[in-house]
């Protein structure tokens, strides 16, 4: 682990703070850091920072109950700007959005790269516009019933295609799934970070049974 003394603060004695969801590597907003708000930072597992128009600490949830648990704080190269990755329980931005930075100025359409992220995003504005001649919007628009019957007959073509052990087939009926999957997850409010969450915790219990077992 890095020692704090050797981070570089600046003449006002901060340090820029690149915030970043831990589950979906998104950048959630920059804000900046002295020393005492770095080292609460620490001791609490909470993001805290220097306020430079109020001039005091300010620590992310305090009032709004958006905190931001700290999964990791890394140093650049030059050890004077820090990435922290936080799982955060609502909006990073004052102003309700999930992030800071949803201002797009350029996008290169030719390298935009798919995520998960993204794709939850298009299911979203599925969902809540229903374009026409959309395959999603018919499954938003027949409901629950048929979106569980969508996911079930997936399920049903990926053991078949993994019974066969033709994996070409099985990621494609996979990739099928997930889809369905999403989509039911928008139908019902699930979000990624809800199943990241619930993965994370059955780590944690995993984690602790093997190290039961090694003891006895």
């Amino acid at each position: 682990m890095l020692d704090i003394n050797k981070l570089k603060f600046d003449e006002k004695g901060l340090i820029p703070a690149i915030v970043v969801d831990a589950v979906t590597k998104k950048v959630l907003t920059l804000a900046y850091m002295n020393e005492e708000s770095l080292k609460i930072t620490i001791e609490k597992k909470l993001t805290c920072f220097w306020s430079r128009s109020r001039q005091e600490l300010w620590l992310k949830g305090e009032t709004s109950g958006n905190y931001q648990h700290v999964v990791s704080i890394t140093a650049d190269c030059d050890y004077d700007a820090l990435v922290i990755e936080v799982e955060k329980d609502g909006p990073a931005c004052h102003t309700g959005s999930e992030s800071c930075f949803e201002n797009r100025v350029y996008v290169n359409e030719d390298k935009k790269e798919f995520s998960l992220d993204g794709l939850m995003k298009l299911l979203k504005g599925r969902k809540d516009t229903l374009p026409e001649g959309s395959y999603t919007t018919y499954l938003f628009q027949k409901g629950t019933d048929k979106i569980l019957k969508k996911v079930g007959e997936e399920c049903t073509e990926v053991i078949i295609a993994a019974k066969a052990e033709d994996k070409k087939e099985t990621i494609y009926e996979i990739a099928d799934l997930c889809y369905h999957v999403m989509v039911l997850m928008t139908e019902q409010g699930i979000t990624l970070e809800d199943i990241h969450k619930e993965l994370a915790s059955r780590h944690v219990i995993d984690h602790k049974v093997k190290q039961e077992k090694m003891t006895k």
